[in-house]
């Protein structure tokens, strides 16, 4: 499914609609014509039928809603990881300011580096699915210049508590963040997804609809409306990746309205 995440919305979309509606249709085609007239119905077997299928998409319609909430909890939770890791990023920028010359030059061009990094290397290669390893050499060697520094008076001290504890949540956002990259759906759900979806159509198949038309018709509607539902889980899982991914507009502004000045 990542790959598919890759194309476009435009492109992904209309696949997923065609390919489904074109199936059921074909698939309908088929059973009307070899398998329907071998069967047998009763009085009161089209009732039975729909409360059937009535029942099939309750719970089918049940676990595609509980899956759609969670993709959308987990692309929410890591938006909010990656404002995280800009604001402390902001923050450790003020506090490394109070620190007197040259640390503050060096530690302010550590954090402008590490920040340029993040949008122009890491984030592209989020978006392909890739973790990105180049921040860690930038973050050792602001460790090291943060570490070296030797506070002389209780308020560099003060400011030098303030300023480890800042590059701790910096980088406990950060390590959240490329942990992130690979969150997706397991497997498993993309089985119960796909195979529920096939279970709901060919169950609307079951039915001695007179006119042919009118059985293509709501099938086609009960196939689009059930990629309309693929397609949202689609979008919303691996958060970074596709025209949906989550952009580095918050590490661009801290760098525009902070770091670069």
């Amino acid at each position: 499914m990542g790959v598919l995440k890759s194309l476009p919305l435009f492109v992904i979309g209309p696949a997923i609609l065609a390919v489904l509606v074109t199936l059921s249709i074909v698939s309908l085609n088929w059973f009307r014509r070899h398998q329907l007239p071998l069967l047998r119905f009763g009085h009161g077997d089209s009732d039975f039928n729909a409360a059937m299928l009535a029942s099939i998409m309750v719970f089918y319609g049940l676990a595609a809603a509980l899956t759609a909430v969670h993709v959308w909890e987990v692309y929410e939770k890591v938006e909010q990881i990656t404002r995280h890791e800009a604001t402390s990023l902001a923050v450790l920028y003020r506090n490394v300011s109070g620190y007197p010359e040259p640390v503050r030059s060096v530690l302010r061009e550590d954090l402008r580096a590490y920040t340029d990094q993040v949008i122009r290397e890491a984030w592209p290669q989020q978006r392909r699915g890739i973790i990105p390893e180049g921040g860690v050499q930038y973050m050792d060697k602001f460790q090291t210049d943060l570490y070296g520094f030797q506070p002389k008076t209780d308020a560099q001290r003060i400011l030098a508590f303030e300023t480890v504890a800042s590059y701790s949540r910096m980088m406990e956002a950060r390590r959240m963040r490329v942990d992130s990259v690979e969150r997706h759906l397991p497997g498993v759900m993309w089985v119960v997804i796909v195979l529920g979806a096939a279970i709901s159509i060919v169950s609307s198949f079951f039915f001695t609809v007179l006119d042919a038309r009118v059985h293509r018709i709501q099938v086609a509607l009960l196939a689009a409306f059930i990629g309309l539902v693929i397609f949202i889980i689609l979008v919303l899982d691996y958060p970074y990746r596709g025209d949906t991914g989550l952009p580095s507009t918050p590490y661009q502004i801290v760098y525009e309205q902070l770091l670069d000045h």
